[in-house]
């Protein structure tokens, strides 16, 4: 969507090119073509040709993102050589199991004027690597890997036993001046509700998106983001009371200053975003 910073990224198999356009047109923000866990390793190299073919004829306005395999691999060489051929049909990339500052040095010289680099953090490395990866100049947002770091942790994807890994993804991404972070995939397909939910606790805690795995999920992701209507009635309040005054004053018992105006142009700036 161009002129709206991404809130729902979709993810389509490089196996299933024709899906990207669909994604497009099922109302996706973003779509990332996956050629890591969308793929087994022996379609690896037919995934990353039928990619190749669709990106080569590519519709204008719908650059996909690109997942590619992660740094040691042994499918990352061949990644690369797809981003040196086709970097100009491309949005971007997103980095799978990103664990430095070298990985994404790895990969963002291979399209001449760079191409946005996205971190998807999926490991305990990964984590406690956060400060070095955000000082690459090329990064615009860091994503959250739920299930894998879990796996790598030794405990449950819960969103209780992760909240302190989902806060540091926002600490580090607003310290750096980063977009802030992207949520991981809610895995339930049949049940809008709880991606919603998903949405609306990532939300509060600082997300500004989510990773989708099926078109069903993109409207419930942005119910899920979207302002509830008592927050937008109280944002309108602390925007007119602003609006009558200068400095710090007084609303309903509520100190009102410049940060609290600031959550609530924030609010505001949200709710026209998604209703547009």
């Amino acid at each position: 969507m161009q002129g709206m910073v991404p809130i729902t990224y979709l993810f389509v198999p490089a196996t299933h090119t024709a899906r990207i356009a669909k994604a497009f047109a099922a109302g996706a923000h973003a779509v990332i073509a996956d050629l890591e866990d969308a793929v087994d390793a022996a379609g690896k190299q037919a995934a990353r040709r039928q990619l190749s073919d669709w990106l080569a004829v590519a519709p204008v306005g719908q650059a996909p993102w690109v997942r590619i395999n992660a740094v040691g691999t042994q499918w990352f060489a061949d990644d690369l050589s797809l981003l040196r051929e086709h970097g100009a049909a491309l949005a971007g990339v997103m980095l799978s199991k990103t664990q430095s500052y070298a990985d994404l040095q790895a990969v963002s010289g291979c399209v001449d004027g760079g191409l946005p680099l996205m971190a998807l953090i999926e490991s305990a490395r990964g984590l406690l690597a956060l400060a070095d990866v955000c000082r690459h100049p090329q990064l615009v947002r860091l994503a959250f890997g739920s299930a894998d770091l879990a796996r790598d942790l030794g405990c449950e994807d819960a969103v209780d036993v992760l909240a302190p890994a989902r806060a540091q993804l926002v600490l580090h991404s607003a310290a750096a001046g980063l977009l802030s972070p992207v949520d991981g995939v809610t895995f339930a397909l049949d049940d809008p509700s709880r991606a919603q939910a998903d949405a609306a606790q990532a939300a509060r805690c600082g997300f500004g998106a989510k990773l989708c795995v099926h078109p069903a999920q993109l409207q419930p992701v942005l119910r899920g983001f979207s302002p509830t209507e008592a927050q937008c009635r109280w944002a309108e309040s602390i925007l007119a009371v602003a609006a009558s005054g200068s400095g710090a004053q007084r609303l309903g018992g509520e100190m009102v200053d410049r940060p609290v105006i600031a959550r609530a142009q924030a609010i505001i700036e949200r709710r026209n975003a998604i209703g547009a």
